[in-house]
């Protein structure tokens, strides 16, 4: 994984190179396919994603919720609540993704409040948006 592509990610806009680089390390680039399934709603929730190229389109119970596109990042809903997937993503087109372990993630997450905030923030949105 290249941490200077983590520099256009607007969640990680904050870190210093050198903070890049080690999360770099902690990710795991992944190539996919148009039609991959990313994320199967009811799966164990142990990997957090950040989409690097292509988009990908959310959906719970069959109802469309929100397209993604590059530097969008999903999978923290079921993480940070410990609890199963509760929405499907599908890629709309050929991905390239960055994705880390959710014990990875818990531990950038300690370490770096404002990307706490902003994880939490859209894991609120989110949350609010499958209750309607």
């Amino acid at each position: 994984m290249d941490a200077r592509e983590l520099a256009a990610v607007p969640l990680f806009s904050d870190l210093t190179d050198t903070q890049r680089v080690r999360l770099a390390g902690q990710m795991k680039e992944v190539r996919l396919p148009e039609g991959a399934e990313l994320i199967e709603q009811g799966d164990l929730s142990y990997k957090f994603f950040v989409l690097l190229e292509g988009n990908a389109l959310v959906e719970h119970s069959g109802q469309h919720l929100a397209d993604l596109g590059p530097g969008d990042f999903f999978g923290e809903m079921g993480i940070l609540g410990k609890q199963r997937r509760n929405a499907e993503v599908l890629a709309t087109s050929p991905v390239r993704l960055a994705v880390m372990a959710s014990w990875d993630l818990g531990a950038l997450l300690a370490e770096f409040p404002k990307i706490r905030y902003r994880v939490e923030q859209a894991a609120d949105e989110r949350a609010a948006q499958l209750d309607r």
